[in-house]
């Protein structure tokens, strides 16, 4: 590293925020964040997490040699990267032949540079010949991205880019609370109110963000996909839909419509708790804007129901003429920070680089020419995140995990523990030592952001490059080096390199002609241009012109949509979509709702984040945080232990009383282990086409611990 800053991106979110990192004189680390206000995502704005990131890179925090699990005493011991690797080779070799390639699972994770996740799933597919890889981003954004491929053909978070959410003229913001979890994105809704706009927020909680809205609609966990249907109701009764729109530009109408106006006003206040006159006024201020935006994030997609609640937000948009139109549109607020990326290139059961489908015999095809290999080597798709840590120590017995911690991050958390602890194998490669590295046979340290080159995807679809400000640490190595250590193991010394930008390269041919096409893209252009928004081919051709896109060869494809959708005719597709109750309802015995979520000092799992002082200063601990008239209910004050107890398990943390909340509901954060893991509570019922878990409502009791 020169004395000269590095410019990079934050290891966070996924607005991925420009940050440089500057040498200090001295200290462990040996960088300093440097705000960088010519990027414009944040613009310079930095949340804490993101000042702090380097806090991480320190000897004392961080895994610096590999860990062996020794038989004797049976705890993990230091090893060479001889060892290290040699075990983990032995084990998954050992593994295959034993029981097949199919009892041999790869984890991916939603933090994982494009390259990673790429090199992740061709090591899966081509090394180990199995079907059983998927990723911790089918927990974030699966139902949306779902959504968005059976209206649109094409997903991508967003649509657009974030500065057009301060120019529309409403905003209607669904299940997030970006004041906390990404802070630099809340001024773009400031902009809008500035700019004469209007904010609604739909949350059950009147967080930070709910504040700051002009309306704030407060429905009963689970019942968002009413909430959409009853305002598609009032469109039509009101005759607010955009007739001309919907004729030239749209399909399946008719069904879709049938369906809203099954979901009147009274009926919707009565299953949501919103009164009538709150949601006609939601209409009112959505329909009577020049221009208007549905942004979701966890709160309606994590949910046994998630695909088909998206749905029911984007039915809003099509009836409305609200959508492939300048500044207006449907959009998702992608959450961890390569979660676009690291579903696009292959780490996904189901998908191929580029967003191919895997059971496309043409998308086989081409990567297994890209790949050198037979199409018919590559197994089909696998089984989803949440099914296949389910299936660990039963069909899959080893299991290789990279960038991500499932004993906190999974719903039926100390169940999962229990899968994991069941194998016969378990080698995870991580920065720290998680509560699920602590489970492994073998734990291979690996560099982290600042220590690698790499791409990443944000929200808004723009590939970005972080770029290596520091050398690892002696004993550290990066995960594309992992992979190439263990190919050459496994028979495989060529087709994994560790260069990133050779990965790199070969992903921009692996994804050529494919929906996510990044082959126009390079890491020269992404410096020159601050990102580049795909699709980008590399033919020279207008960037995008699949899919109708304001576009060029040197801008990549910043909005979609707007002369077509992405469908074979071009037109986005109503799916006609009734309400149907949370997987699990309250009853006598568990008569309350929880929900969870994040808090502003910590990130996903924690594991990271729990290890930086200041973030841990200001966010110590878990917390249950509930209505007065709750406490009342269970004799709780303010700091009392209280228990939430759920048909799954049971977790302990201080109450936090507010008036905040619904009176039927309560919320803990998820991001600690331990007696306050609010994940062992969460309901692991899936969303049948997306797979996602219903992180987001389940029925509990609530006592004094």
């Amino acid at each position: 590293m020169t004395d000269a800053a590095v410019p990079t991106h934050c290891p966070y979110c996924a607005l991925q925020c420009g940050m440089s990192l500057r040498r200090t004189e001295d200290g462990d680390p040996a960088v300093e964040v440097v705000e960088r206000a010519d990027f414009p995502v944040n613009r310079g704005a930095l949340c804490g997490k993101g000042r702090t990131a380097p806090a991480v890179l320190s000897s004392g925090v961080r895994l610096t040699e590999p860990l062996v699990r020794r038989p004797g005493s049976g705890a993990l011991e230091p090893a060479t990267w001889d060892e290290a690797l040699g075990a983990v080779a032995d084990g998954l070799r050992r593994t295959r032949a034993d029981r097949g390639p199919d009892a041999v699972g790869v984890f991916g994770g939603g933090g994982l540079t494009n390259e990673k996740a790429y090199a992740l799933g061709k090591f899966a597919r081509v090394v180990l010949g199995t079907s059983q890889i998927d990723y911790n981003g089918r927990f974030c954004m699966s139902s949306a991205a779902a959504a968005h491929q059976r209206a649109f053909g094409l997903d991508r978070g967003l649509p657009f880019p974030l500065a057009d959410i301060a120019r529309t003229g409403c905003v209607v913001l669904v299940g997030s609370n970006l004041a906390e979890t990404m802070p630099p994105a809340l001024r773009y809704l400031t902009e809008l109110r500035e700019n004469g706009g209007t904010l609604i927020v739909v949350d059950p909680r009147r967080t930070r963000t709910a504040e700051q809205a002009d309306l704030h609609l407060a429905p009963r966990p689970g019942t968002d996909l009413a909430l959409a249907l009853g305002l598609l109701h009032l469109v039509v009764a009101g005759g607010r839909t955009d007739e001309a729109f919907v004729r030239e530009r749209t399909a399946g109408w008719p069904e879709a419509r049938a369906a809203a106006m099954a979901h009147w006003p009274e009926h919707v206040e009565r299953i949501t708790g919103v009164p009538v006159p709150q949601l006609r006024e939601a209409v009112g201020l959505f329909c009577d804007a020049p221009t208007s935006m549905v942004l979701t994030a966890r709160g309606p997609e994590q949910h046994s129901k998630g695909t088909d609640t998206v749905g029911a937000w984007i039915n809003l948009c099509l009836a409305t003429g609200r959508a492939g139109r300048p500044l207006s549109g449907y959009g998702c607020l992608t959450g961890q920070g390569n979660g676009q990326g690291g579903r696009e290139h292959g780490q996904k059961a189901d998908q191929l680089p580029g967003y191919r489908k895997l059971t496309d015999p043409a998308a086989r095809e081409h990567v297994a020419r890209v790949w050198g290999v037979d199409p018919d080597t590559l197994p089909g798709p696998g089984r989803s995140a949440y099914e296949l840590l389910d299936a660990l120590g039963g069909d899959v017995r080893a299991l290789l995990l990279m960038g991500s911690n499932p004993v906190v991050s999974a719903p039926r958390a100390a169940h999962i523990e229990g899968r994991l602890r069941s194998l016969d194998f378990l080698a995870v490669a991580d920065v720290v030592l998680s509560e699920t590295a602590a489970l492994a046979d073998v734990v291979l340290p690996v560099a982290q952001w600042a220590e690698e080159t790499g791409t990443t995807t944000n929200l808004e679809g723009r590939v970005l490059l972080r770029r290596r400000a520091l050398t690892p640490p002696p004993g550290v190595r990066t995960d594309l080096q992992v992979l190439h250590g263990l190919a050459g193991l496994l028979g495989h010394e060529k087709g994994f390199p560790a260069d990133p930008e050779e990965v790199f390269d070969e992903l921009r041919r692996a994804s050529a002609g494919g929906p996510a096409d990044y082959s126009g893209i390079t890491y020269r252009r992404i410096v020159a241009e601050d990102g580049v928004f795909w699709p980008c081919p590399g033919d020279g051709e207008a960037a995008g012109s699949d899919v109708g896109a304001e576009s060029d060869v040197e801008a990549g494809t910043p909005r979609l949509f707007l002369d077509r959708f992405a469908t074979d005719d071009g037109r986005a597709r109503f799916v006609p979509v009734v309400h149907r109750p949370a997987a699990e309802e309250t009853d006598a015995e568990y008569p309350v709702l929880l929900t969870t979520g994040r808090v502003v000092s910590q990130y996903q799992s924690g594991a990271q984040t729990r290890r930086v002082p200041e973030l841990n200063a200001a966010a110590p601990g878990p917390f249950v945080e509930l209505h007065p008239r709750l406490a009342a209910r269970v004799g709780a004050a303010e700091g009392d232990r209280l228990a939430v107890v759920s048909r799954r398990g049971r977790a302990v943390a201080p109450a936090r009383i507010t008036t905040a909340i619904r009176a039927d509901t309560v919320f803990m954060p998820f991001h600690w282990p331990g007696e306050g893991r609010a994940n062992n509570l969460t309901n692991p019922a899936l969303d049948p086409t997306s797979g996602m878990p219903e992180f987001k409502v389940c029925a509990v009791r609530v006592e004094r611990a």
